[in-house]
């Protein structure tokens, strides 16, 4: 399958530098979106470092990703899962030995949305509240899940879907690749098919979108999507760095 991609990323209005990173990689057919946390602690470094260490480690691993794009077997497909994984917990330590390395970055840390296409399959590695959706004959699907406090108290009905639209605290993450030597990640394998599209993108994106308005505009001309969706970001508050990486399959 051809794969590509278009990205942009913008510091919003009310930040004072950009703490969010990304990467894609359509040969590779990898695509990371990361959202720096720690402000004078270095957010923007545990993001970069955190797609770079991705980057290395699923490249170093190529002849994985060849042997179950020629021979898609279930063994297969778990060795990417945990490929993915693998790469998402050594950026999780690399981040955290650096922050013990040097007082000033302690308690940076970064969220991971990461999205490896290997023929028809998507592998997913999900850590913090970036998210990755796809647009699929125009019905959009969210396949991450937000590891933030709302949504664990959404999800264990501890509050309901409208006391957690007026809940404040909606960016308090309860995971975070760096924050100590190990995370938990969620790995997850979907179906591609031409003409599916996926949008990898940080909180400060999708906090200011609904899904229907998401959906329409992830179906544009990619340039123009991509510009749109930031400056609809900006126009509605730009209170945090906006990033989006849109991924198409033909």
């Amino acid at each position: 399958m051809h794969r590509w991609s278009i990205s942009k990323t913008d510091i919003g209005k009310r930040r004072p530098h950009n703490e969010d990173s990304y990467i894609a990689d359509d040969r590779l057919g990898l695509y990371v979106v990361a959202d720096g946390v720690g402000g004078h602690a270095k957010g923007e470094i545990a993001s970069q470092e955190a797609v770079e260490q991705i980057h290395g480690w699923v490249k170093a691993e190529f002849g994985t990703i060849q042997q179950f794009a020629a021979t898609p077997t279930d063994e297969s497909l778990q060795n990417l899962r945990r490929l993915l994984e693998s790469a998402v917990q050594s950026a999780c330590y690399m981040v955290f030995g650096m922050a013990e390395l040097d007082p000033s970055h302690r308690g940076m840390s970064t969220t991971i949305s990461a999205l490896l296409l290997v023929g028809p399959v998507g592998f997913i590695g999900q850590v913090g509240d970036s998210r990755v959706y796809r647009l699929r004959g125009g019905a959009l699907e969210q396949l991450t899940e937000d590891h933030t406090l709302i949504n664990y108290k959404l999800k264990h009905g501890l509050i309901s879907p409208e006391e957690a639209a007026r809940a404040p605290g909606k960016n308090v993450i309860t995971r975070a690749v760096g924050h100590r030597d190990y995370v938990e990640v969620d790995t997850i394998h979907v179906d591609t098919a031409p003409g599916d599209r996926f949008m990898l993108c940080s909180d400060g994106l999708h906090g200011y979108l609904k899904d229907r308005e998401i959906g329409a505009i992830m179906g544009k001309e990619p340039k123009v999507a991509t510009q749109e969706l930031v400056d609809l970001a900006n126009h509605r508050g730009g209170r945090d760095n906006i990033t989006v990486v849109l991924v198409g399959v033909a």
